[in-house]
């Protein structure tokens, strides 16, 4: 079937709009965050609402398209977007609800964490989110979604409280503690892979300024200041997030540092930041009290959409000396000064806490995560991004807990999907996918086939 009598096809069952390869505005629409992803759609369908993505869903399982669903666009791995097939694309879909009263916010899928922050934030409440403003709130939910509130009130998954689903049969399910209980616990942190996620509801939390801001060194103090790092966050309580960073400045000169965000008064987290402030001479600092709409864009300016991007991550057990010697040592072989390497304690604290089958999220008991940020925005360096993000990931694995983020996995470890889940979550997810997606519609993702 050509692509032109696919937008045939669906057009008259369709609300919102259908773009076709020689549509003009064909090209932009396919762009996703990750600049290294060049794919082509047969149609992408922009869909108004729920009624839409229904539509999608059942033409695409009854001419058996590929199906890529987009939210933020932002996944790395690019599973937002595929060559031939549909792409069910939810940006229009924007609308935010807030209920004060009850701290209750209510989202369509087509919702990014900078659109959710503003209008939580007009109540002076928020939910635990991503670090990047233009990431979509259903792709980094249905993953886990750890950010700065994580530590103090857990991850954005645990604080869903109901979600509305479109599955493979074209079923709009209210998934909750009540209602489809199972699909509820499996899209917390079970990704993409029961149906389109068109609506999720959160608990809100009050949330005003926080304490927050980058402190920079030269990159030669990375040793000591990774040690100092570790120390301090440690014995860090869960008001304080942070991710320390190699990286460079704007002008290309490599530093050390950390950004730092405590929930709480200044005063207070000076005192939490005692041993940060007795180390060393900063070449940057600008620590302060901050609207949390600002903390929430802090990272915005150095991840712009349409750079190339290849990533590698772990969970670290340790941040023991020979840990630290490895972390520079690699950091310092980075192939483009835009590469960072970011070492998140962004979990444990409430994370931890919440019981480990509540939903599917499967690893609380880590406490930092390694992000190998490989970045470029040369195509000419593409093999060497690749070659140091891999040989930086292996050098790592003796630190490692064994287990990964499913947010961050790249296109190339479909092998590992089961590293992200606890054995017995993983059984219970094939489990559920037979139920929900037994023909594997829904597999352009951190893929949990039916047959295991």
């Amino acid at each position: 079937m050509s692509d032109a009598n696919l937008a045939d096809d669906l057009g008259g069952k369709f609300q919102g709009r259908l773009i076709s390869p020689d549509d003009p505005d064909y090209d932009e629409a396919r762009k996703i965050w990750n600049g290294m992803i060049d794919k082509r759609p047969g149609l992408i369908a922009q869909c108004a609402g729920t009624a839409d993505v229904v539509a999608a869903v059942n033409f695409a399982r009854e001419r058996d398209l590929a199906v890529a669903v987009r939210g933020g666009g932002h996944n790395v791995s690019g599973n937002a977007i595929c060559d031939d097939g549909i792409a069910i694309d939810l940006r229009p879909m924007k609308n935010v609800s807030v209920d004060s009263a009850r701290r209750f916010a209510s989202a369509e899928g087509g919702v990014t964490w900078g659109e959710y922050d503003q209008a939580t934030q007009r109540h002076g409440l928020a939910s635990p989110g991503g670090a990047i403003s233009s990431t979509g709130i259903a792709g980094l939910t249905l993953g886990g979604g750890f950010g700065w509130l994580s530590r103090s009130y857990g991850l954005a998954c645990d604080n869903v409280l109901s979600a509305e689903v479109v599955t493979a049969a074209g079923e709009v399910l209210t998934a909750n503690a009540d209602e489809n209980a199972d699909l509820f616990w499996g899209i917390r942190g079970g990704g993409g892979n029961f149906g389109v996620v068109t609506r999720l509801d959160f608990q809100l939390q009050p949330i005003g300024e926080l304490y927050s801001g980058l402190t920079l060194y030269p990159r030669s103090d990375g040793p000591a200041f990774m040690r100092m790092w570790a120390t301090l966050t440690a014995a860090a309580p869960d008001e304080l997030s942070s991710m320390a960073a190699f990286l460079s400045t704007p002008d290309g000169v490599p530093v050390v540092g950390a950004f730092w965000v405590y929930k709480g008064t200044a005063e207070e987290g000076e005192r939490v930041l005692a041993p940060l402030r007795a180390f060393g001479s900063p070449v940057h600092d600008d620590i302060g009290l901050k609207p949390y709409t600002e903390v929430q864009q802090a990272f915005d300016p150095g991840f712009p959409a349409g750079n190339r991007n290849y990533w590698k991550s772990c969970y670290l057990s340790t941040i023991d000396d020979t840990c630290v010697d490895t972390l520079v040592d690699h950091a310092n072989r980075a192939p483009s000064p835009l590469c960072v390497v970011g070492i998140e304690h962004m979990i444990g604290g409430a994370v931890s806490r919440v019981a480990e089958d509540e939903n599917a999220f499967g690893s609380r008991d880590a406490e930092y995560n390694l992000l190998i940020l490989g970045t470029n925005d040369d195509p000419g360096l593409d093999d060497a991004i690749r070659d140091w993000a891999r040989s930086f990931w292996t050098a790592a694995q003796p630190f490692s807990t064994g287990g990964v983020y499913v947010n961050y996995m790249d296109n190339d470890e479909s092998g590992r999907i089961g590293d992200a889940y606890r054995a017995s979550h993983y059984a219970r997810l094939v489990d559920l996918k037979k139920k929900y997606d037994p023909d594997n519609l829904f597999r352009l993702n951190q893929n949990i086939a039916p047959t295991g």
